[in-house]
């Protein structure tokens, strides 16, 4: 390769597996971080006791890889909410944010928590400033914990076909610069850039100094390398700012099996960040 890009991917891709064989497949296939959707582990962050996550933690440095972060927050438990009006059940997703949070420290350091989650932010009854104030007034409450447990929380924008809260990166920038912690940054997703309206490797470019982590898909869902989403943009643009963390592959659509979805979009992948100038 031209350049050292490091390369994740996302377990729900494997589904129910256990995680030790998905772990074992995707090092195989060589990938060197997993980033890992909690639902797939427990219904709740509070059900994992710490021995569990030390397991865990140990069982993915055996390996070979690296734990980079969580995703897919609020899947489980059913029912949370953090831009409701309702104060109480706020409360409460924000409560499942700081257990993720230590889970997310639990098992590796430096972990990212990508902050999506499209049913759990939309607006319910309140208009959409109302919403984005919220989650920003929550999300800013729990960043003292995040940042002194080394978790990195990252806003990431959704096109409104998935969310009215949030839809660019422009948006994510804004709250990341109004709260003004270490421990809150925003992210980059091929798949949900939908609604920007710049060039893709421009917006990347304008917002680097607040993007900490990028999702690599393509725009209808499927795995990179079945359409025709010009990642070697992104990767020169990437290069050339000097991009160091991570590049995590997020399919949506499992039809093919975990294994070919893989093998086949790190392949991809790799052909393009060779061909980089």
């Amino acid at each position: 390769m031209s350049f050292g890009f490091r390369q994740a991917i996302c377990n729900e891709v494997y589904e129910k597996r256990p995680l030790a064989e998905v772990c074992r497949s995707i090092r195989e296939i060589g990938y060197t971080g997993i980033e890992i959707a909690p639902f797939t582990l427990s219904e709740s962050p509070r059900d994992l006791t710490p021995a569990v996550r030390r397991e865990y933690r140990d069982l993915i440095h055996s390996e070979g890889l690296t734990f980079v972060g969580l995703h897919w927050l609020m899947v489980s438990p059913k029912g949370l909410h953090v831009t409701t009006p309702d104060q109480a059940l706020r409360q409460r997703s924000w409560d499942h944010i700081r257990d993720l949070v230590d889970l997310c420290a639990d098992l590796g350091e430096q972990g990212i928590m990508v902050f999506g989650s499209p049913q759990q932010r939309s607006t319910q009854g309140i208009s959409v400033a109302e919403a984005t104030r919220n989650y920003i007034d929550g999300l800013a409450a729990v960043a003292p914990h995040a940042e002194s447990r080394g978790v990195t929380i990252l806003v990431e924008a959704l096109p409104r076909n998935q969310s009215d809260v949030i839809n660019t990166l422009a948006e994510a920038a804004a709250i990341v610069h109004e709260i003004g912690s270490p421990a809150v940054r925003t992210m980059f997703d091929t798949h949900n850039a939908a609604d920007e309206t710049g060039a893709h490797a421009d917006v990347v470019e304008r917002y680097f100094d607040v993007i900490r982590h990028v999702h690599v898909n393509e725009m209808d869902g499927r795995h990179p390398g079945t359409a025709d989403y010009d990642f070697k943009s992104i990767f020169t643009k990437l290069k050339k700012l000097d991009y160091r963390h991570w590049i995590s592959l997020e399919a949506f659509d499992f039809t093919p099996g975990a294994e070919k979805i893989a093998t086949e979009s790190l392949r991809h992948l790799e052909k393009e960040i060779a061909s980089l100038a």
